[in-house]
């Protein structure tokens, strides 16, 4: 059922079946140590002859899937793409890929598994595509949000590698799904008069630690307790995980004559159908008092409203906490009530900004 003389034209790459004229390109992969070629791929040089006679192509004579080489504009193979699992009755198959390590950060992953969903949508008559990838791969995650698949959870310690258990996130694209990527915030720099408000990255673990640990962030806030370096680090791949499914954002603000780290700031329950999201801050204890966190936080919704069309921003405080409510009220957003038991069984104040309250 599946064409053993297809071929795929993307824009930058050509998807095609491995074939004996493949063998010197994959003596040197072989050679090199690079990992990306499909399952089942030779170890050793002397496995490859029969890996691309037969090997290669004994998941599409079974009629479950088909491997194809990505090759670039150079005839080089700087990839592999699979179809696998796949089921004609109901229509469904996973897709999997693996890129050289030379050409990665080219967008050819991408690339192409949207030539090879085209493909299984449109000539192949299926409805369904799976992709699953591991929480911590970064990478790949991009990969399906960029190739529009919809996050759809995570399977807790589903796979064990590297000596291992690990997560695995699931995807799935339906024939009848956009082709687009996935809407997200961009990673952008904002500046304002006092700060730079720009994308937080791993190396504010220490800070970010410090602030959580503050006994006063403690009170507030439902960061860990004994919160520490491992639990930043966490929080800032959770939210780059948030970030790349279109449900959240995250800054650091540094103070611009120092450079020195002042205030976390989050966007999270991001809704693109509505345009609205809630924001949350934590300030550094020497940072408090100075107006920082409103002046990020200001920053980020006006460019939020301006830029991306949002209607609107909450925010939420503890009623005790009436630092943090001064921040809101300065910021220009409005006291809407309370909603009861909401962080642990405690309340929490709400605020809410809109783009006429900034006119």
């Amino acid at each position: 059922m599946f064409d053993p003389d297809v071929s795929i034209a993307t824009e930058r790459l050509t998807l095609r079946p491995f074939g004996p004229g493949d063998a010197p390109r994959i003596r040197s992969i072989v050679q090199s140590g690079a990992r990306f070629l499909p399952p089942g791929a030779p170890a050793k040089v002397s496995g490859i002859a029969g890996w691309l006679v037969h090997g290669v192509h004994e998941l599409r004579r079974a009629g479950q899937g088909v491997h194809l080489a990505m090759i670039d504009a150079e005839g080089l193979i700087v990839g592999a793409i699979s179809l696998f699992k796949t089921s004609w009755s109901a229509g469904t198959a996973e897709v999997g890929y693996g890129v050289h390590p030379l050409y990665r950060g080219r967008g050819f992953a991408t690339e192409a598994v949207r030539g090879l969903t085209v493909y299984a949508f449109e000539t192949l008559g299926l409805r369904r595509i799976d992709l699953t990838a591991r929480l911590d791969n970064l990478a790949s995650l991009r990969v399906a949000g960029k190739a529009g698949f919809t996050w759809e959870g995570v399977l807790r310690e589903a796979v064990v590698e590297d000596g291992g258990s690990y997560d695995l996130v699931i995807f799935g694209l339906l024939r009848h799904d956009g082709r687009g990527p996935v809407a997200t915030l961009p990673k952008t720099e904002l500046r304002t008069e006092r700060l730079l408000v720009r994308p937080q990255t791993l190396a504010d673990a220490p800070e970010l630690a410090a602030a959580g640990a503050d006994p006063l962030t403690q009170t507030y806030t439902g960061v860990p307790r004994g919160y520490g370096e491992e639990h930043a680090r966490d929080y800032i791949a959770h939210a780059e995980r948030v970030q790349m499914r279109g449900a959240g954002a995250a800054w650091t603000a540094e103070v611009l004559a120092t450079g020195r780290w002042a205030v976390n700031v989050d966007l999270r329950d991001v809704n693109w159908h509505s345009r609205t999201a809630e924001v949350g801050y934590m300030t550094a204890p020497w940072a408090r008092g100075n107006g920082y966190a409103g002046e990020a936080v200001l920053a980020i919704a006006r460019w939020l409203f301006e830029r991306h069309g949002f209607s609107r921003l909450q925010l939420r405080a503890a009623p005790a906490n009436t630092a943090s409510q001064r921040v809101a009220e300065k910021a220009g957003f409005v006291r809407e009530g309370v909603a009861r038991a909401s962080l642990g069984g405690g309340d929490l104040v709400v605020y809410s900004l809109i783009p006429s309250d900034l006119a």
